[in-house]
Parts: C-alpha cells; structure tokens; sequence
C-alpha cells in the first residue's frame, strides 16, 4: 500500500500550486471584498488549464483523470479562496457528476462539455423550507403534462442561486411517498417561470451566491429529466462524490491555515526569541499537523476505494465529518497563535475560520454523517421519525 502520490500527480499538483499563487490571490482578494462570484475570466483560466471536469469523461471534453486527480486539483485552488475554488468543485464533484453518471446521452452531450469550456455553471437545488437534512419531505413537484416536464416549488439555500446557468433540481416526479418519488431534472436559469429570491448574506464564503430559487409553472423537454421517480438512491450515490469535494475544500483551508501560521511563528519574536521556541507553539504546531494529514488520508481512501466509479456512503461520510471538525480546530488554533493580528481582517486567518465553520453545515451537517456513518457500521438505514 503507497500512500505517496506518482510522479503525474506530484506535476500535477505543482502545476496547480504554482498557477494559483501566482494568478488567483490577487481575484481572490477582490472577491472576498465585493462577495462578487468568480468572473468569465477566471472560469476561462481555468478551462484553459483544464481544470473544469478534471475527473469527467475525455468525450465530453473532461480531461478523464481519477477522483484523486480532481482532489489535488481542488485542493491546490481552495487552499487560495474557496470561492474562486467553487467552479472547479461544481464541475468535478458536484451535479455535473450526477449528469454524467445517470443522464442521457443527449443530455450529457448538451451540458458537460460546456462545463469543461467554462461556458456553463452547474448548481444544485436540493434542500426546501421544510426539507433541509430531511431530504425525502420535499414537495417541489414535477409532472408531465403535454409532453413536458412542469416544476413548481421551492428551493433553499442554493449556492450559486441566480449566479449559475444551470440547477439540478431535486424533486417529486410521482406520488408514491419518500424517496421512491423523488428523482432530479435540469432546469437552465433562463427559463419562463424561474425567479429568484433576495441574496443571502453570510458568516463566510463570501463569493458563493446563495439565494432561494423559485419555480412557479416552468416548463421543460422531456430530455431534461435526469432520474426519474425512484432514481433518489442513484443521487445521493452522486452525492456521496459530492462529500468529498466539501472535505477537501475542508481540507485546503486547514492546511492553508497552517502554512500560514507555521511561517508566523518562525517569524514573531516575543521574550527575545520566535514563539515557534515556546513548547506550547510546538504542541499546537503538532497537532494541526496531524489533523490535516489525517484528513487527507481518510479523503484519498474515499476516493480511491471506489466501486461503480463512486465513493462509499460510510467512506465519505467519515472523511467529511472529521474534516469538517478539524478545519474549525485548526484555523481556531491558527488564530490563537497570532492573537491580535489573526483577528484582523488584515491577515487571511480570520477568513479561513469564517470560510472553513460552512463545510461542517453544507452537504449534511456533522452529527448527520455520524448517523451516515453508524449506518454503514451496522448495514441498515436508521429511521427519524417517531
């Protein structure tokens, strides 16, 4: 078992590392200060550098690489700006996933490869006012009517809402209760019917719109279905990819955060000497560093030990919740060590433990991968209701 990355993926992630640094701090900054979504020409950047669909099909103008390759990718980015970061997590680990795992031919043919171009943004529409982490409950309809596809109802907490061009919309396409109605269609900004409500403001991720989404009587061709009734399985299998990429954005903010720091403490003096010589430094020091090295080892497992080209619920689930608890440790250790100065909006900790508190609630909270995570442990689903 070779826990070390191949000569490719070490190019790979030097390439990223040194594109980054050098081209996107100065956009990241701009976005943290406006909250503006990346811009046309980042997403041009980044198609040219072909990080958009690094782990989608060669065909469909992906670059046909392994999960793992998207996790170096995404990783190297983020660690820079989640924000920035975002279309490169939306093309390899978000819906577009789910296009290219489960949609048509047809479907897949019209979208992904405009995903690759960085000429189309993909987002999801899952969760509703009152169906957050209980997925199963939601009630934005679609039926067929006249050969159409109609959607009404609507969604919360949409990242990327009114900002991408495009929504995998989770939805109910029967009436049969649960999951067994629920499947997903594509449903583009444009179309007659969908509104958007106010902009969200908040704590952190600045730069990732979020707004509800509305849909009242929107029309779309047959060919926009992705899973029909019945198919809600099939997306959270996609979904658990999604967990993924949030663990490595996760991930790309602690190890950010410590990079940072250890270079600070070598540097600020206190009592004559750099504090990286006081015992205590050295033991907080330690102990990111095992946090990030240990998340990064539960991420490349979920990733590789895959089966049917996806990751494991149980897997993901567990690479997920430790990431998403040890970023709100290691960025608050992070500001700790610089006390006054991390505070300040001068420095970049703050922000890090702003941006990093969000992944521990998008994507299913903490405590609901613990319940993910029993659930693999004893091979049944538990029930929460009663």
């Amino acid at each position: 078992m070779d826990f070390s990355l191949n000569d490719e993926q070490l190019a790979l992630q030097e390439t990223v590392r040194n594109f980054a640094a050098g081209e996107l701090l100065d956009a990241a900054r701009e976005i943290e200060r406006t909250g503006e979504s990346p811009g046309p020409d980042i997403l041009d950047r980044f198609a040219k550098m072909g990080l958009l669909g690094v782990n989608l099909p060669e065909e469909y103008g992906g670059l046909g690489l392994t999960h793992l390759d998207a996790v170096i990718v995404l990783e190297e980015v983020a660690k820079i700006s989640p924000a920035v970061a975002f279309p490169i997590f939306e093309s390899s680990f978000g819906p577009a996933l789910a296009i290219a795992h489960y949609a048509t031919d047809e479907l897949k043919q019209r979208i992904i490869p405009k995903v690759c171009a960085g000429e189309m943004i993909v987002a999801v529409a899952m969760s509703e006012p009152g169906a957050g982490t209980a997925l199963t409950d939601l009630t934005t309809k679609a039926t067929v009517e006249d050969g159409e596809i109609v959607i009404n109802g609507t969604k919360r907490w949409c990242s990327g809402a009114g900002h991408s061009d495009a929504y995998v919309v989770y939805c109910r396409m029967s009436d049969e209760p649960g999951a067994k109605g629920i499947g997903a269609v594509l449903v583009e900004r444009d179309r007659p019917g969908v509104t958007f409500g106010k902009p969200e403001h908040h704590m952190g991720l600045r730069g990732v719109q979020s707004a509800d989404i509305n849909f009242d009587k929107v029309q779309l061709p047959l060919a926009n279905q992705i899973v029909p009734a019945g198919g809600f399985k099939k997306l959270m299998e996609a979904f658990d990819l999604e967990r993924c990429g949030n663990t490595t954005m996760s991930l790309a903010i602690a190890q950010s955060a410590l990079d940072y720091v250890l270079d600070y403490v070598q540097e600020r003096r206190q009592f004559g000497k750099p504090i990286v010589d006081f015992q205590a430094v050295q033991l907080h020091l330690a102990e990111m560093r095992m946090k990030c090295d240990a998340a990064r080892l539960l991420l490349y497992r979920a990733v590789t030990n895959t089966s049917s080209d996806l990751p494991s619920a149980g897997e993901s689930s567990i690479a997920k919740c430790f990431a998403n608890e040890m970023v709100r440790e290691v960025t608050g250790k992070a500001l700790q060590l610089m006390g006054g100065y991390g505070y300040s909006t001068e420095y970049p900790i703050e922000q890090k433990m702003r941006d990093g508190w969000a992944w521990g609630i998008a994507g299913g909270a903490i405590d609901i991968q613990k319940v993910n995570i029993a659930a693999a442990m004893v091979g049944r689903r538990f029930s929460q209701r009663g």
